[in-house]
């Protein structure tokens, strides 16, 4: 049995490898502010991260913003079709020149001096000209933009010009975002809507969470008695031994929860569907085959797994979890329901229901996790010098061919390849 480490106070000249290592995590990982800079500048600023999905960028014009660790960016559809990432600052004197979260729009101005902006980022006028003439040449002055990659209607965006391609960082976690994507039964699928929040803690926490499967019987106690029998039933993953987490490389895992829905192309037609979607089924046989139907109805609690994408967004069974880290205390979550693009809407409707109530402002979900991860956060603070443990399932966890590990669903597995990848990224000069 391996002896406890005794963890000193974070120290500037202190190594990463020292604040990770044996599968027990200093707490300064959660409270120390010069860790916390470091991590905007040398992952956040370095790697792939999530900014939309396509479904929100549906025309040239459409745009929406999000925050790259404290730098705004403009998610937008050119001209062309082209989805590009652009930072959301005039090359003049720096003022933002987008403000809302999402709309379309011709082009972009500064409010501060009216400097405009073209969809893909060329400075295309700027007022009073003669003031420039002979010093400033407008095509060297378009808004900065960012290297782009898509996968599966999943945009990422980085700082890093230097970045190798997106297909290679998600690597082994394709063929799984490939299957989550199967919940549109046979359409593509959509954002529809979504719910922010923020609670008073680091972002490390909620990343460790979504391939936690060892808090959900505890945690979400209230959430499955609220549930029909059927439900409840289909989330009993504790003592399923082909419930799984996996790891995936580069920081990526998946824990699968429901392994009958896993690929949900897939059934053997011994299922019975819930008693609670009869409606939907009526509805749908008028119009549809009962094998449609039975594909349409199956999809509606989404993909059987959760899979974490590292740093800052997981696809977590019918919704997208995306984290913003605000600072070392503090993190914004954005919880963004799916739905089947051009699929019957009272199906999407149901799903939406389903989201709100685990997801939602008043579900049974979001509020109990904010206050088991502000707990973590308060702790740490308590603890300073003592351990935080990751190390559940080393006893049984095994690795593959490809390199991957894998144990148990409620095993830390996860959280060890994330916090890998985190001790990799943070050891780079």
């Amino acid at each position: 049995m391996t002896e406890p480490l005794q963890f000193q106070p974070r120290m500037g000249d202190t190594a990463y490898a020292d604040l990770y290592r044996n599968a027990m995590l200093d707490p300064s990982l959660y409270t120390d502010p010069a860790i916390f800079e470091e991590e905007l500048t040398k992952i956040f600023y370095k790697t792939w991260i999530w900014v939309a999905h396509e479904s929100e960028l549906r025309k040239p014009g459409d745009f929406k913003t999000a925050m790259i660790g404290r730098q705004s960016v403009i998610v937008v559809r050119d001209r062309s079709g082209e989805v590009r990432v652009l930072e959301n600052r005039c090359r003049h004197r720096g003022a933002t020149v987008c403000e809302k979260r999402k709309g379309n729009a011709s082009g972009f101005t500064c409010p501060y001096h009216s400097w405009a902006y073209a969809l893909d980022g060329k400075l295309r006028g700027l007022p009073y000209p003669d003031g420039y003439e002979g010093i400033v040449e407008k095509a060297d002055l378009p808004l900065r933009s960012l290297r782009v990659g898509i996968y599966a209607g999943m945009i990422f965006a980085s700082f890093n010009d230097e970045i190798g391609p997106l297909d290679s960082f998600l690597g082994h976690a394709r063929p799984w975002i490939d299957l989550f994507m199967k919940q549109g039964a046979g359409y593509p699928i959509k954002t529809q809507g979504e719910h922010r929040f923020r609670f008073r803690g680091n972002w490390k926490i909620q990343l460790e969470n979504t391939t936690d499967g060892y808090h959900f019987p505890v945690v979400h106690k209230s959430f499955l008695q609220s549930v029909d029998k059927e439900t409840s039933d289909m989330l009993s993953f504790m003592t399923d031994d082909a419930s799984i987490t996996r790891s995936l490389g580069n920081g990526h895992s998946v824990m699968v929860m429901v392994p009958g829905h896993v690929d949900l192309d897939v059934d053997d037609g011994t299922e019975e569907l819930q008693p609670r979607f009869n409606h939907i089924v009526e509805a749908l046989s008028a119009d549809m085959p009962p094998e449609r139907v039975r594909r349409i109805v199956r999809s509606l609690h989404g993909a059987g797994f959760n899979l974490n994408l590292f740093p800052n967004v997981s696809m977590s069974m019918s919704f997208f979890r995306v984290l913003h880290p605000v600072s070392v205390n503090e993190t914004q979550i954005r919880h963004i329901a799916l739905g089947m693009d051009g699929g019957p809407e009272i199906s999407n409707l149901e799903r939406m229901r389903i989201h709100e109530h685990f997801q939602g402002p008043f579900g049974f979900g979001s509020p109990d996790d904010a206050e088991a991860w502000e707990r973590v956060q308060a702790g740490a603070y308590t603890g300073l010098g003592t351990p935080l443990l990751v190390n559940r399932g080393l006893n049984r966890e095994r690795r593959e061919p490809d390199g991957g590990r894998v144990s148990h669903s409620t095993d830390e597995t996860g959280m060890r390849e994330a916090y890998d990848m985190w001790k990799q990224m943070m050891e780079q000069q």
